[in-house]
């Protein structure tokens, strides 16, 4: 568990993390409070274009609390955050501010400096671990608290879960973090040993300390995650990671190419997800791959009326070169 930990700071630039959380959307929720404890405020900001899982869970974890959610619209041109809509919102009840890098249309979110020069409150960044290794980490821009979703590490699908929720925070503000925290000391001869350092779950502490009620435990897969990054390295983390920006690439190239579509939709550098775009309405391109057998991406008319033509894909070394090239040849009979 701590040498998870101490992976996890080096990937995100923080100096504490705990021992897992449920998943990523969890770790939002928590944040989300954690912000509210930290620094006062009623309104927590988060982009308009945020997985509607994440969305959800934060909703329910703030029933009660009286904070309110606001969105911040995206830029139609380059996908990232609107920095003239946050610049908008009146900062003095913010209690924190959540972005994400890769954000949800798989931009690079390359303006995190200036996103927290816009607000006062907390500075909650969402990561994907893998791109962190090509990518400078977000405590380099101000990040006050950074989450991100574990089950990249090596952890395979499995009908949605297991997941495993990264929580990392700066060194002062670890007393109001929530989770446990392993600590490295020494024993009575003088070896190295380890501790649990911190918890400050209900069951440990009076109840009206206690940062969070979560109970669950993770940790095996935080082992896991682990063992994956130590046995890649950070040169094959490295490789991971580009080979992911190379495949997206090369992929959204092949889309754009096919009369009718448009790949990618945003402007910019990708990590391993992108905007397709179809001119006539993306519904019956996805209805006629779903009967060929392929997964055509996400839809996002449900999360984002104004996008009835487009759809999020994702590629990632799991998919094999017949898999690309069946996909393709599904699209070119679409069009």
């Amino acid at each position: 568990m701590w040498e998870y930990q101490s992976l996890i700071c080096e990937l995100t630039g923080m100096d504490g993390a705990n021992t897992s959380m449920y998943d990523a959307s969890t770790a939002l929720g928590e944040a989300a409070r954690m912000a509210h404890r930290l620094h006062g405020g009623k309104t927590f900001l988060v982009p308009r274009a945020l997985r509607h899982n994440r969305r959800a869970v934060l909703a329910n974890y703030l029933v009660g609390t009286g904070i309110a959610v606001r969105e911040v619209e995206y830029d139609r041109e380059t996908g990232m955050l609107d920095l003239a809509k946050l610049r908008e919102v009146d900062s003095s009840d913010v209690c924190g501010v959540y972005a994400e890098n890769p954000n949800f249309f798989g931009r690079f979110e390359e303006q995190l400096q200036e996103i927290r020069a816009a607000t006062k409150g907390i500075f909650i960044v969402g990561v994907n671990p893998i791109a962190q290794a090509l990518v400078r980490p977000p405590g380099d821009f101000g990040a006050d608290i950074v989450i991100g979703e574990g089950q990249v590490l090596g952890t395979p699908m499995n009908f949605g879960g297991p997941l495993l929720g990264i929580f990392a925070c700066r060194q002062e503000h670890i007393r109001k973090m929530p989770g446990r925290v392993i600590g490295l000391t020494r024993d009575v001869t003088g070896h190295r040993a380890f501790c649990m350092t911190l918890q400050t779950r209900e069951q440990h502490i009076r109840r009206e300390k206690a940062m969070s009620n979560i109970c669950t435990n993770e940790s095996l897969l935080a082992v896991a995650a682990a063992t994956y990054l130590s046995v890649l390295g950070a040169n094959g983390l490295r490789r991971v990671a580009a080979d992911n920006i190379r495949r997206a690439k090369d992929l959204a190239a092949a889309i754009d190419k096919i009369p009718g579509f448009t790949a990618p939709l945003f402007r910019g550098a990708h990590f391993n997800e992108f905007v397709v775009r179809h001119k006539n309405g993306y519904a019956a391109v996805h209805r006629t791959l779903l009967e060929k057998g392929i997964h055509g991406g996400l839809p996002l008319t449900r999360q984002l009326p104004e996008m009835q033509d487009a759809a999020l894909y994702a590629t990632t070394g799991r998919h094999t070169p017949e898999a690309v090239a069946k996909l393709l040849a599904a699209l070119e009979a679409v069009r």
